[in-house]
């Protein structure tokens, strides 16, 4: 009796070679090129300026053993999710709003340049002098921050929605709820992920600093620390983690979802 012929190396080699794959092999790769990079300037340099990838390693490892960067690194990343989602909620909702009413666009679009360009710093300052030391000032700081960005992401993507969708859905008789979720919103995804990218990237950035300023704790407090005692190596093992971290959400998180609802206009 002739036996089947197996198919799970050519599977395994169609997985390998698929474009997906190749993509992680180059990101990967990449990093890989950061990493040796890295230490050949370390290794020329020689200086306590520009620690080796090793000396860092060891660091990270010391702050993982006591559970120190775990405890600061949480505090921050609550911090970061608490700031993103008012962001994302209340700059959407403003961005819709501007794009569906000419007249409430054209009065407080001046008020949006305004916001769009008031340093972060200053905001930060006004939200500790207003409501002193708090999280919640810490945490509405960040917020006032990125609102104006994110509603004009999704003022833009709100205008070029398609109109006639919008006309079939009315002409089928969908109830308003329905049809923003099932026609309206889908077309919003690719601004919404646009700004929700741009979003993380800079609340993370703001966060540190508002931490550096008025915080006892919090990655950005360990770090105005290590910057007093020129501590180099703890530097980049806390930065480390963040990038760590920024990647997984990255790849976990946002590319997955992009993809999940962007499946759609296949």
């Amino acid at each position: 009796m002739q036996e089947p012929p197996i198919a799970a190396p050519r599977q395994s080699a169609n997985i390998l070679n698929s474009p997906r794959a190749r993509v992680a092999l180059t990101r990967t790769a990449s990093l890989v090129v950061l990493v040796v990079l890295w230490q050949i300037m370390a290794s020329l340099v020689h200086s306590r300026v520009l620690p080796a990838p090793d000396a860092v390693g060891v660091k990270l490892l010391e702050y993982a053993a006591d559970g120190s960067i775990f405890f600061q690194t949480g505090i921050t990343l609550a911090r970061v999710a608490a700031a993103f989602v008012l962001a994302m909620l209340f700059g959407a909702a403003i961005g819709i709003a501007l794009a569906r009413r000419i007249r409430l666009d054209a009065f407080f679009d001046s008020w949006l340049v305004i916001a769009l360009n008031v340093p972060a710093l200053v905001t930060i300052i006004l939200c500790y002098v207003w409501f002193g030391l708090t999280e919640a000032a810490a945490i509405l700081a960040v917020s006032v921050n990125k609102v104006p960005t994110v509603a004009t992401i999704v003022r833009e993507g709100a205008r070029a929605v398609d109109r006639e969708l919008l006309q079939v859905a009315e002409a089928f008789a969908l109830p308003w709820g329905r049809a923003f979720l099932r026609v309206y919103l889908p077309q919003l995804f690719p601004h919404l992920m646009a700004s929700a990218r741009s979003g993380l990237a800079l609340i993370w950035k703001i966060v540190l600093v508002v931490e550096l300023i008025g915080r006892s704790n919090g990655v950005g407090f360990k770090l105005g620390i290590f910057f007093q005692y020129f501590d180099i190596v703890s530097i980049l093992a806390y930065s480390i983690v963040f990038i760590v971290i920024v990647l997984a959400v990255e790849m976990v998180l946002l590319r997955p979802l992009e993809r999940h609802l962007s499946r759609w206009r296949l």
